[in-house]
């Protein structure tokens, strides 16, 4: 098979885009996000996998173009879990975010928020985030139930008390007008979900600080278990949960700030909560690529970084580790 500058020749488990630019993260990811693979059958997911089995096994048929092996391999990382081998539930898939995401970010985002609407849509945006997070960890060592639920309580409380503190104190502050009360308060959601969002990750994946995660040598063999990786994947995720609602929850309520001015949304105030909802939906389509291209789902970090006994256990002077998403 030829390889050519629109298509590169196909590399079983490499991306296809270049992973050590923020450029090629950034393709690779627009395709691990895609929708449409959301809408995948059974039947084609088992012959994207039979594909892949084939050409790793050098059992190929002739006629199988690079382009098709490409799509395939698409298909099954949005859809299988690099570590388990097992399929992703559907909301929780990555490709699956954006559009499980943005009705409950629309709801976080709405003016004139009660105590109890907050205490709602913030439960139910951790509980997203929380399900997201597990579902897209390093599983290269098992995660008690446990782990999991005191992670989840971890960022739901996280979350509801300081968006429920934050609106008690701008209800209180009687020098602000009421317009700009309410301008404030759309901004509430930011901090809440960006300081629960480290909970939930640090609190979702803290086995794995405890236990370690695997790293591999260049030729995919398991070197051993390193915390200090666990700890490297923890935080680059971390980092990833705090940029990414920044554009979600800022920029919506700025320019639904200067729209709601406009003489014709006036005149029609029920498109209000339509333009709203695509205003988030573009914000976040257009952000969670962004974010999740900070760092590469496969990191490297330096043996000399790493425990000794791995150092010991390998040549290589760089090793690889799922970081998550």
């Amino acid at each position: 098979m030829a390889e050519s500058a629109a298509c590169p020749g196909f590399r079983f488990g490499e991306s296809r885009y270049d992973q050590s630019s923020f450029l090629g993260r950034l393709r690779h990811f627009v395709d691990i996000i895609d929708p449409s693979t959301l809408f995948v059958s059974e039947k084609k997911l088992r012959e994207c996998i039979k594909l892949l089995d084939d050409h790793k096994h050098g059992t190929l048929p002739p006629g199988v173009s690079d382009e098709q092996l490409w799509d395939a391999q698409k298909i099954k990382q949005a859809i299988i879990h690099p570590d388990t081998g097992e399929k992703i539930f559907m909301p929780f898939r990555m490709s699956g975010y954006v559009p499980f995401g943005t009705p409950i970010v629309i709801g976080l985002l709405l003016p004139n928020q009660t105590v109890m609407s907050t205490i709602i849509w913030q439960w139910l945006n951790q509980s997203h985030n929380a399900c997201v997070n597990y579902a897209n960890r390093n599983a290269t060592k098992p995660t008690p139930t446990s782990k999991f639920l005191q992670g989840y309580v971890g960022a739901v409380t996280s979350a509801v008390s300081i968006a429920v503190g934050l609106n008690v104190l701008i209800g209180r502050a009687n020098k602000l007008s009421p317009a700009t009360r309410t301008v404030i308060q759309r901004f509430v959601p930011f901090p809440a979900v960006a300081s629960a969002n480290i909970c939930n990750v640090v609190l979702m994946r803290h086995n794995e600080l405890s236990e370690g995660i695997d790293v591999l040598d260049t030729n995919g063999n398991v070197m051993g278990s390193s915390k200090i990786a666990a700890r490297h994947a923890i935080m680059e995720t971390a980092f990833t949960r705090v940029v990414l609602p920044m554009p979600i929850f800022v920029l919506p309520p700025i320019t639904m700030s200067y729209i709601e001015r406009l003489r014709f949304l006036q005149r029609n105030p029920r498109l209000r909560l339509p333009i709203h909802s695509l205003v988030c939906l573009i914000t976040f389509g257009l952000s969670l690529p962004v974010a999740i291209s900070l760092f590469p789902q496969m990191s490297q970090i330096e043996v000399s970084r790493l425990e000794p006994e791995i150092a010991m256990a390998t040549d290589c002077k760089v090793v690889t580790y799922n970081k998550g998403l």
